[in-house]
């Protein structure tokens, strides 16, 4: 789950954990806006190499889906998934000619194409359709292995019985403590957690997990709901999510932001640790169709930490994450995302040294106006900074006027890991959580808002704060008003309002 990048590119985007030391491998200079093209990164797999692909039409319809199907097939490949809903084909082929003959099989029916890796896959598709066969996972399952090159978790000491509640400034930071005298959250809201997995047994989960609406999407970009598929194996990155948003109240251990309302497991991280975008489209896309009213993405897209316009391939992922974004959000899905742990102004940077981080090598690239992180620039995302205890935004927070939305507690958040246990993490993937949490109260107080209008009402209730002095990069300015500004957007998000 590319949380951060650090020994990796930040992809999860999250977690430095215990709370310095962030090593950005993918940092991005911040330095004067650029309209120059973005620095190519041909992906050119020979033949036999089985890659990833996403299919748009130009129409999302059953039929032109089919066409396109019909298409990936002619063209050598195999269909893994189809969302005709928003005229996206999750395809994987062996072919070195695939995306010029799948774009020629489908003539005035496919509108783009594009490699959603740079890698041969893992997840391969296994059956008669499939020439290559099974692949294999390479996954080390029991090892927590870093997402987006998080840092390693720091644990807290078992208390017995006793509850951590009074550990969590968070909470009173955004005043969740005060929102807890009016709701805990409803039990009919049900937020999905597109992470690593969350630990159905820890004892401050277990009551809040739906088991029917979870899933495994990391088979290739294919919903699966295999038992134990969601589980996390190799990081507890989600689990930790999972608590900030809804640990419940149960008088021992923490409290989440909504205690009472309902988790699922959206697995969109592999235990290599990348989000691809074949996942990331299968958990809005589950999202939508399962009814949920919130997700948490805290997590940026691999293997790009910004995807260009001007270079087909990334075009092409972008405009299908956006389609599934939009769709899930037409179907009352309102999301949350972590900014990013780069430490970069977004409306500025002009390089990215650190992607494809699944490549051996990166590719030192200039970028411009039009390469984005996604989901966390998708128009309609809620797009979270990082604060520290003492509201300081946080030295790995990524920042932007315009660009963030509101801010939260990010910096050394204690939250639940698997195995019943508890340990502090800092990213802004800690920050994005506490805003899901707060969206979910809101949706319990307020059902008949939509996407839209809990949007507003977030932006309008977070308390306004005035620009802080950088911390850690004295070029780091802050610019705007105490209402609207670079580092907090429209400031603190604050959870007693939301349910006011």
């Amino acid at each position: 789950m590319r949380m951060s990048k650090s020994a990796r590119p930040i992809r999860t985007i999250a977690c430095t954990v215990a709370a310095l030391g962030l090593v950005l491998a993918g940092t991005v200079s911040a330095t004067a806006a650029t309209d120059e093209p973005s620095t190519p990164v041909p992906i050119n797999p020979p033949d036999g190499t089985v890659m990833s692909y996403v299919v748009n039409t130009g129409q999302a319809n059953p039929g032109q889906t089919r066409k396109a199907e019909k298409a990936v097939t002619d063209a050598g490949g195999v269909v893994v998934q189809s969302w005709p809903e928003i005229g996206v084909v999750i395809a994987q082929s062996d072919r070195a000619a695939f995306r010029d003959t799948v774009k020629a099989k489908g003539k005035n029916v496919v509108q783009s194409v594009g490699a959603t890796r740079t890698v041969e896959v893992k997840d391969k598709v296994t059956g008669p359709q499939a020439p290559w066969g099974p692949g294999s996972s390479g996954w080390n399952k029991g090892k927590n292995k870093p997402v987006n090159g998080d840092e390693p978790t720091e644990p807290v000491p078992a208390t017995g019985s006793d509850s951590l509640e009074g550990q969590q400034w968070d909470m009173t930071m955004i005043q969740a403590d005060q929102a807890h005298q009016v709701t805990d959250g409803s039990r009919n809201v049900l937020v999905g957690v597109l992470d690593s997995g969350i630990d159905p047994t820890h004892p401050d989960l277990q009551s809040n997990i739906d088991v029917a609406d979870s899933v495994n999407c990391t088979a290739g970009g294919r919903p699966d709901q295999a038992a134990g598929g969601w589980y996390p194996t190799t990081s507890d990155h989600g689990t930790h999510v999972a608590g900030t948003i809804a640990a419940a109240r149960n008088g021992a251990g923490i409290v989440g932001v909504a205690p009472n309302v309902r988790l699922a497991s959206v697995k969109v991280v592999n235990d290599d640790g990348f989000i691809y975008p074949e996942y990331a489209v299968c958990g809005f896309m589950w999202a939508a169709q399962r009814g949920m009213d919130v997700t948490n993405n805290s997590y940026y897209i691999d293997p790009f930490e910004f995807w260009c316009d001007d270079q087909p391939d990334q075009a092409a992922v972008r405009e299908a994450v956006a389609r599934a974004v939009n769709w899930s959000s037409a179907k009352g899905v309102v999301s949350a995302a972590a900014a990013g742990n780069s430490g970069l102004d977004l409306t500025v940077n002009t390089r990215d040294e650190g992607s494809p981080d699944d490549a051996a090598t990166p590719t030192p690239r200039t970028i411009n106006q039009g390469c984005k992180d996604i989901p966390a620039q998708v128009p309609g995302v809620v797009t979270v900074a990082s604060l520290t205890k003492d509201g300081q935004l946080s030295y790995f927070s990524n920042r932007g006027l315009g660009e963030i939305d509101v801010a939260a507690p990010g910096s050394r958040i204690l939250s639940t890991i698997p195995g019943g246990k508890y340990g502090l993490k800092s990213g802004t993937s800690m920050a994005s959580p506490h805003v899901a949490g707060v969206l979910a109260l809101m949706k319990s107080a307020h059902p008949e808002l939509s996407p839209a209008q809990l949007v507003q009402k977030l932006e309008d209730d977070a308390t306004p704060t005035a620009c802080s002095a950088p911390q850690y990069d004295e070029g780091a300015a802050c610019v705007g008003t105490p209402e609207l500004n670079s580092y907090y957007g429209h400031g603190i998000v604050n959870a007693l309002k939301a349910v006011q």
